[in-house]
């Protein structure tokens, strides 16, 4: 029997087409297509701006790099967050304070912003954890009342919305990420969305070396090939290759999400009867879901097994499952830089230990996610205290 993955991307022969007909049209680096790929997201989350980068690390970086922070100034998060996240704040020269979470959903907890703001507060960062949209109007309240910016940590959040309005049409920029576990891939790449016309001219600036003309622009017409370095930057852009990949799965995205809404409703009814697992629970405001990940919660009262022991033995049993992921507080670099944090964040702390990710993706058969519970089933039964 085949190992189930944890994540395929989901690309058709739309994609395939698209990439032949860039190689051979000889413009493979940013082109027409990320222009057009820019244009095509920018209105899907109704945004002014949007700018394709090589990764959402990259949006991530630019984002802060555009705030010009300086020594002391604070950036709020989450703990419950990819590296990437924090290592952003820290490479743009700003310092992280990671705020707790949401017991039932795991996100950024709102409530508890205002008693970490000071007069050092620069920008609030978000992440909509596993494509569930924070609580978006509390956290740009606070941001206005200290006069921060709000980045959002879009990456697992593409086609997300909260009380009807699209993750990335709110916040002063939004992230989003296109690796191949994510809704929709181009490979690697990412995109930054904004309305701030200043922030994107900065990042777009900085996405190239500094230089004020990209590629394009220098050799795709009779312009002659000069250029200036208006400050140092570094080289962020996306491809045309990897564009002829994204225009197609943005279009497909709706699609993408539907079926990943479905297959969350199924783990929802298949692990209902498994008391050792419990799924994440839903926010109470109205949003739109993008099920990037689907997050289970290990009751380690109920077994006589850890979480790490637990998912090798799922592992091994041909089921790939994913780290969802272990709180940044945790890490050895963020630990001797912020110090002991586990008391002060008691909830990410906890769940740290306990949570991990199962297979969700579009052409995930109804007879593999069967599998994929029943192999959860047997560990929890083998393993009950």
């Amino acid at each position: 029997m085949s190992a189930i993955p944890f994540s395929r991307p989901s690309l058709g022969e739309e994609e395939i087409a698209e990439v032949v007909d860039c190689l051979r049209s000889g413009w493979i680096t940013s082109g027409p297509r990320t222009a057009k790929f820019e244009q095509e997201f920018a209105a899907a989350v109704g945004a002014p701006h949007a700018l394709a980068v090589s990764s959402a690390t990259a949006g991530l970086h630019l984002a802060m790099w555009a705030l010009d922070l300086q020594p002391g100034d604070e950036v709020i998060t989450t703990p419950m967050t990819w590296p990437a996240t924090v290592n952003a704040i820290v490479l743009a020269g700003g310092t992280p304070v990671l705020v707790d979470i949401e017991a039932d959903t795991l996100n950024l907890d709102a409530r508890l912003l205002e008693r970490a703001v000071t007069p050092r507060t620069r920008a609030i960062m978000p992440v909509h954890y596993a494509g569930q949209p924070c609580d978006v109007d509390t956290i740009a309240a606070v941001a206005r009342a200290c006069g921060a910016r709000v980045i959002d940590d879009a990456a697992h959040a593409a086609g997300a919305a909260y009380r009807g309005r699209p993750i990335g049409a709110d916040a002063d920029a939004a992230i989003f990420s296109f690796h191949p576990i994510k809704n929709i891939t181009t490979a690697e790449g990412g995109m930054l969305t904004s309305a701030d016309t200043t922030l994107v001219e900065r990042a777009k600036l900085l996405r190239f070396h500094g230089v004020a003309r990209d590629a394009w622009k220098a050799y795709g017409g009779a312009q002659l090939p000069l250029y200036d370095v208006v400050e140092p930057g570094l080289k962020y852009n996306l491809t045309d290759l990897q564009s002829a990949i994204g225009l197609h799965q943005l279009r497909k995205l709706p699609a993408f999400n539907a079926e990943r809404a479905r297959l969350a409703a199924r783990y929802d009814a298949l692990l209902a009867d498994l008391p050792a697992l419990a799924p994440l629970g839903r926010v109470p405001y109205p949003i739109t879901h993008a099920h990037h990940l689907y997050i289970v919660r290990l009751a380690l009262d109920r077994l006589t097994i850890d979480r790490n022991t637990f998912m090798a033995e799922v592992i091994g049993a041909g089921v790939g499952l994913g780290l969802h992921f272990l709180a940044v507080h945790e890490l050895t670099y963020y630990r001797r830089r912020l110090g002991d944090l586990r008391a002060s964040l008691p909830v990410a702390t906890d769940a740290s230990a306990r949570i991990f990710s199962l297979p969700l993706y579009p052409g995930l058969s109804d007879a593999d996610q069967a599998r994929v519970v029943s192999v959860l089933a047997d560990v929890a039964r083998r393993h009950a205290r």
